[in-house]
């Protein structure tokens, strides 16, 4: 995410740390660089320009601390700017004091708009929502059959009419049902188009008259830079909408729009999607967002992650296990599960500080544990459960099985073992005890 912005502005940012003082020349040399690498990145001209010089006036204006340096000091006035421009603080839905939340979403065809939907669901389901999506898109092919499937996928009621293609009439029969159920929330997904038409306008503001839904989101495809601030702002103009759903952040932006929309729509962006995996939604924080385009990480939503996965019981369950020395093949996997969880792993790690840098040129496919798993599944329940009895025959089985070499076998089963001991040693030298309630470290967390 952002990694040529983040790579850019650092080193612009590194020609002011050999710097003894902030001066008119450096700080100017250095906006420079810093504007130059924001229009790369696609960010609005004008959001570009106030930004820099809203940092030069800054920085000229800061009296240097004996203890801080120039340019730790212009990285974060950098920082605190970069977070007023996406808008300072998360802003959340809006739910109905009263009965049901309608949620509207909007969007161009093919910006992820019936995929967010089903990731809005399943995140407001884990809050302990009643949630019903509505299949209102009456003209893309397989649409409804998408949503339908990400309904089951998230366990959650999808309302839907085959026979009609009145997508207001759809929409009201849709609330008139989510209210007789006495759900929570409904989540109405709408038509997309290719491109804005008057067409399209027209319906999805009639849907809007119609239902008067508490919230109305924006989704808008990320990679296409400013054409999807242009794109948000048609659409404000036409509904008034109430936030921003940035998606497809893990993919080759530039980040333009995450920067600019705020400014020139004047409306917070309230989630970003980072893959297709249902888990893959994360609320936008600005001065997060700010910390991982300066390349500082994002350990709080890394751990947010991680916390949508937790289970104390399982991680009770594995503690003793670990006390006895007995994990298995099966509690690995398990571990795997909860680590694909965390979402795209280049992403995951990049969270971490100083590892953004580190990761930027590496490839890190997400089927990277695929041949992990070929060979544990190759495995018997028997061999899974007593990693002890794998001898030489055994391995060759497995081997032959997963498709991969004697030797990938026996790294695995070698790795898996020093890991056993590690964690046995880790959990010794804490007494046997670990870490109590929900700050208890989990490293094979499942739900």
């Amino acid at each position: 995410m952002f990694e040529n912005l983040s790579g850019k502005i650092e080193n612009a940012l590194r020609s002011l740390k050999g710097e003894g003082q902030i001066s008119e020349i450096n700080v100017a040399e250095t906006m420079k660089e810093i504007r130059k690498a924001l229009l790369d990145a696609d960010v609005n001209y004008k959001v570009a320009k106030d930004f820099t010089a809203k940092v030069k006036e800054e920085a000229l204006g800061q009296k240097i601390l004996i203890n801080v340096k120039p340019g730790q000091l212009l990285v974060k006035i950098v920082h605190d700017e970069l977070t007023k421009l996406m808008g300072s603080t998360n802003e959340a839905i809006r739910f109905a004091k009263t009965g049901t939340t309608i949620i509207l979403i909007a969007g161009l065809q093919g910006s992820g708009k019936t995929t967010f939907t089903g990731k809005l669901a399943r995140l407001l389901k884990s809050q302990g929502r009643n949630v019903m999506l509505a299949a209102c898109d009456v003209y893309r092919p397989a649409a409804i059959d998408q949503l339908q499937v990400l309904a089951d996928q998230v366990g959650v009621e999808l309302y839907k009419e085959l026979d009609h293609k009145d997508a207001v009439k759809i929409a009201n029969n849709a609330v008139a049902q989510a209210k007789k159920l006495n759900k929570d929330v409904l989540i109405i997904d709408t038509a997309g188009r290719l491109a804005v038409d008057e067409a399209m306008m027209n319906e999805i503001a009639s849907v809007k008259a119609s239902v008067n839904p508490n919230e109305i989101l924006f989704v808008v495809d990320a990679m296409t830079g400013q054409d999807a601030v242009n794109t948000a702002k048609a659409f404000n103009e036409k509904l008034d909408f109430d936030g921003v759903v940035l998606t497809k952040l893990d993919g080759d932006t530039r980040g333009g729009a995450a920067i600019s929309i705020r400014s020139v729509v004047e409306k917070p962006i309230k989630f970003i999607s980072t893959g297709e995996k249902m888990e893959a939604l994360d609320l936008f924080h600005p001065e997060r967002m700010a910390s991982r385009i300066l390349g500082m990480g994002d350990v709080i939503s890394l751990v947010e992650r991680a916390q949508m996965i937790y289970d104390e019981e399982e991680a009770l369950r594995i503690q003793k296990k670990i006390r006895k020395n007995e994990l298995d093949f099966n509690d690995f996997l398990s571990q795997l599960n909860s680590i694909k969880k965390l979402g795209n792993l280049k992403d995951v790690m990049a969270m971490i500080p100083g590892m953004g840098k580190m990761v930027k040129d590496l490839d890190i496919s997400d089927d990277a544990f695929k041949h992990i798993e070929a060979i544990i599944y190759s495995m018997t329940a028997q061999e899974r459960a007593k990693p002890d009895i794998l001898n030489g025959s055994r391995r060759k089985r497995i081997a032959s099985g997963s498709g991969r070499t004697i030797q990938e076998v026996n790294d695995l089963i070698k790795q898996f073992d020093t890991m056993k001991k590690m964690m046995k040693q880790m959990n010794d030298s804490q007494g046997g005890k670990g870490m109590p309630g929900k700050m208890r470290v989990n490293p094979f967390g499942r739900r």
